[in-house]
């Protein structure tokens, strides 16, 4: 629980009192309700796919959107296995080394990109890609796979694997993405998970009014 609570802290959700070290909702908690009622839609439409999709694997399966250089969950079921991942609802992760942040930024505009990598991307692990080149050219092979994947870039040990989601204007708004430990993710699995959640970024992405010219 307390390292729980040091994260929220760090988050900026919850306040600790100095005098009597009591924990306090912080300033950060005034930002979920609007990011889940501009999201409200794809929270609705999303919600029973995450489900069948979690009950299906069994692993933890999250909807995250875009909130201006972060990524935000927000929605998560959790899996049943005795190791769960640390991740809550409206929790903010950079957009370069979550699998979710990668197939949102490589739907992204040249220049949205560009900023990013202005910023630096910052090494979270022994396996984020930190040079720009190496990292566009990653992001291209996202976008001809159609999902990205992130084996232990934000931290070590866990892996996820996401497909973007579209709206009405076509645009890439979102991701759903599956996270786990990387010893359950092998090859195999994820392109199992993969091809699995292709089928539900499209589906969300229809209930909320794309349609692909392509089909």
């Amino acid at each position: 629980m307390h390292r729980v609570l040091t994260t929220l802290e760090e988050e900026g959700y919850v306040r600790k009192d100095e005098m009597t070290h009591r924990y306090r909702l912080g300033l950060s908690v005034l930002s979920l309700g609007g990011i889940l009622m501009s999201n409200l839609e794809i929270y609705r439409e999303g919600q029973h796919l995450l489900e069948a999709f979690a009950n299906r694997f069994d692993e933890a399966v999250h909807l995250a959107v875009l909130e201006g250089r972060h990524t935000v969950y927000v929605s998560k079921i959790e899996s049943t296995h005795p190791v769960k991942i640390l991740t809550h609802l409206g929790r903010k992760n950079p957009l370069h080394c979550t699998s979710s942040g990668k197939v949102i930024l490589a739907y992204q505009s040249e220049e949205m990109i560009e900023e990013v990598i202005r910023l630096g991307l910052a090494r979270c692990t022994r396996t984020t890609i930190t040079e720009p080149e190496t990292f566009l050219n990653h992001l291209q092979q996202i976008r001809e796979r159609g999902y990205a994947v992130s084996e232990g870039e934000l931290r070590e040990g866990i892996s996820s694997v996401a497909v973007p989601v579209r709206d009405y204007t076509r645009h890439v708004i979102g991701a759903v993405t599956v996270v786990g430990p990387t010893q359950r993710f092998t090859p195999q699995k994820i392109q199992v998970f993969a091809k699995q959640l292709i089928h539900v970024g499209r589906e969300i992405s229809t209930r909320l009014g794309y349609y692909d010219r392509r089909r």
